[in-house]
């Protein structure tokens, strides 16, 4: 390799770098936006919690043949993407396939390991792609989810399409290099690995171009792989897919108390306390602040770490009741919409400054009283979840604020809370009928 293409992979893996680093930075700050909350508690369990469904992808395996091909594809991709570094290595010191020597006679075993997963996750993103656009999955589906217009459906295919051809260009480099070597064709000679279990089977069509041909296939191959790499670990960053790297956070941090416990406001919870003689009143009243959230800022960080994390898998939609009977309420869409809110106060940032805030809110502009009032609280949505997301919490500390903030609550609501005041139960009559059910 020419000092000249040194120079110029230099320059694209430090472009690559500096929006790879800079979109991190921002993506950070959004995160940090949201309250302070304690999630460090049984680091064990948490650790457990990790491996279990972000790394061995444990929720996954309720549906094992889509979650066979999903593992096949992730694991597949990040290992094969180990290859990677000797590609960087050899693109910053102008070297070809530097490994080969300190590895030996593991050097073809690991390769061929490499290869077979690569075939692996073509089998399996064209499945993906099948079921997604022939099939036509219901959840994946514009037509029945209104969240999945646009850009959000078109992502998923990018994604599969740009892994395809990654791995085809990986196996074609191989296959080119290895007819390469046989004629003992320049720098190629000097590096003896053999032929490859997926990729000879494309040797026999570049058997029959010239040595010139097939060092333009092989070169091109090479650049348009570790290129594509680059630009895909870029597009992560604005898509979905960050989950690939947030999942394993986000798993570690997910609450760990029982489901359908609901959060009380602490500073609320004293307050009843200190009411009924349960606590001494502190010499300094603690600042109750905002009762629940209307906007990103009230939510707490875990909430928009959720909203990052989320994969728009939309299993949380099609276990949804309320989703499944009619309502506007769509899980997907809450994580979405956060999403895009946060998205939207970046873009601010970028265009007016660090400080810049609109006139916008996440509860109205991006999530309506609709759709969080269609919301029974059953958990489905954060039990289904493989990475870990409640948009539950979400759900109600919107809630929470059009209620106690503004007042704004159905009628039957209301009626069911006068009742909690004045009878210590939902039902309208006394506490001392309660039983009279069961008299005969």
């Amino acid at each position: 390799m020419s000092i000249i293409s040194q120079i110029g992979f230099l320059i694209i893996l430090a472009l690559a770098t500096y929006f790879i680093f800079k979109r991190v930075k921002y993506i950070s700050k959004t995160i940090k936006l949201g309250r302070a909350e304690n999630r460090t508690d049984q680091p064990h369990v948490r650790l457990k919690n990790m491996i279990l469904l972000a790394f061995g992808q444990k929720k996954m395996f309720a549906r094992p043949v889509v979650a066979f091909l999903h593992l096949l594809v992730y694991i597949g991709f990040i290992l094969i993407n180990i290859e990677v570094l000797e590609i960087v290595l050899d693109g910053l010191l102008g070297t070809h396939r530097i490994f080969l020597k300190p590895l030996g006679g593991f050097y073809p075993v690991v390769m061929n390991f490499f290869e077979v997963l690569a075939l692996g996750v073509l089998v399996a993103c064209m499945v993906f792609l099948v079921r997604r656009n022939i099939l036509k999955v219901g959840r994946f589906q514009p037509e029945n989810h209104r969240e999945m217009k646009g850009w959000a459906f078109q992502d998923a295919n990018t994604i599969l399409v740009l892994e395809i051809v990654l791995m085809g260009a990986f196996l074609k480099m191989n296959a080119a290099d290895f007819v390469l070597q046989t004629r003992g064709f320049g720098h190629f000679a000097d590096s003896q690995t053999g032929s490859f279990l997926i990729s000879q089977f494309l040797v026999p069509i570049f058997q029959n171009y010239s040595d010139t041909f097939l060092m333009v296939v092989e070169r091109a191959a090479w650049w348009f792989h570790i290129i594509g790499i680059l630009v895909f670990a870029v597009y992560v960053t604005y898509s979905k897919h960050l989950h690939i790297a947030l999942a394993f956070p986000n798993a570690y941090f997910a609450d760990l108390k029982p489901k359908g416990e609901m959060k009380n406001m602490s500073a609320v919870a004293t307050e009843v306390k200190i009411m009924l003689g349960l606590e001494q009143a502190p010499e300094t009243p603690t600042e109750i602040g905002r009762f629940g959230a209307k906007d990103v800022d009230d939510l707490s960080w875990k909430n928009l770490m959720d909203a990052y994390t989320c994969t728009e898998c939309g299993r949380c939609t099609s276990a949804c009741p309320a989703n499944q009977t009619g309502k506007a309420l769509s899980p997907r869409k809450i994580m979405m919409d956060t999403r895009d809110r946060l998205e939207d106060i970046k873009r601010g940032w970028i265009k007016n400054g660090m400080e810049y805030r609109d006139d916008k809110s996440l509860l109205g502009d991006y999530i309506t009283d609709e759709e969080i009032l269609a919301c029974t609280t059953c958990n489905a949505c954060v039990q289904e979840c493989p990475v870990m997301i409640s948009p539950l919490d979400i759900i109600l500390q919107l809630r929470r604020y059009r209620v106690m903030e503004e007042s704004q609550a159905p009628q039957s609501w209301n009626m069911m809370f006068q009742n909690l005041e004045t009878n210590m139960a939902p039902w309208k009559f006394s506490p001392d009928q309660r039983l009279d059910w069961a008299k005969d």
